[in-house]
């Protein structure tokens, strides 16, 4: 199986872990930081769709994109979703694994395995650039991505396990990629009186927690994902389908 994990907005500043590897698209990061770098201020808070202190905190990162010491990109993201894989916690059996099977979306670097070596930015699906011949960014990574990601599936074992957003499903031809690999999307509800519901903050936890799951127990088949459980949330036969196995947490 491979999977996919989208990116965080919040950063650590370093990691005492050293990266393993290098990103398959760094040449196209490297240029489109330096255009980011170019810009001032004012032109990034637009870009970024963020206030003036942290496009002022984002010109500073790109400024100094070229000389910042990198860090392993699963051990760089702080998000929710980060905050429950805690990857700085895993073996490095399990780091080997997601080298191996995991991917990170991002609209900087296109697509990241675990031990990649990355450095703080900030970067949105909206932004359009003269690197990406005024598209926006999303749409430039589709035809670069598209196809790295379903040879990879294939070489595997043609399961792509779905723990991304579907922001970060406009990076690829999502339609050919549902068509050419299997895909697995885990699905995480709370149940209240009012029926099922989705929560952002447990969905972000749950798929942190599941990655780290899968990364711990070298898992390589779908059935096995039906065996987590994490903060009351279980796999539920009654509901859902293959292609969506639901979670539930019952209230």
């Amino acid at each position: 199986m491979q999977i996919l994990l989208a990116n965080a907005k919040i950063m650590f500043g370093h990691t005492l872990q050293e990266p393993m590897s290098k990103p398959f698209f760094q040449s196209i990061a490297d240029t489109l930081a330096m255009e980011m770098a170019s810009m001032s201020i004012d032109e990034l808070a637009i870009q970024l769709d963020c206030s003036r202190k942290l496009a002022a905190e984002n010109k500073e990162r790109y400024h100094n994109f070229f000389n910042t010491p990198k860090m392993p990109a699963l051990l760089a993201y702080n998000g929710q979703a980060y905050k429950h894989l805690k990857a700085s916690t895993l073996s490095q059996n399990a780091l080997d694994f997601g080298q191996e099977h995991l991917w990170i979306t991002c609209f900087l670097y296109g697509l990241l395995r675990p031990m990649d070596g990355i450095v703080p930015y900030r970067m949105e699906h909206c932004v359009t650039l003269e690197a990406t011949y005024n598209k926006p960014i999303n749409q430039f990574w589709k035809d670069k991505l598209t196809d790295i990601l379903i040879e990879s599936v294939k070489l595997d074992d043609g399961i792509l396990i779905h723990l991304s957003t579907e922001e970060y499903e406009h990076l690829f031809d999502w339609k050919r990629v549902n068509q050419e690999v299997k895909v697995i999307q885990p699905l995480f509800y709370v149940r209240t009186p009012k029926g099922l519901k989705m929560q952002s903050v447990w969905a972000k936890s749950c798929r942190g927690a599941m990655t780290r799951y899968i990364l711990e127990n070298h898992l390589t088949s779908p059935e096995a994902l039906k065996n987590f459980v994490y903060e009351g949330f279980a796999y539920n036969p009654q509901v859902g389908e293959e292609a969506f196995p639901h979670f539930i947490r019952e209230t």
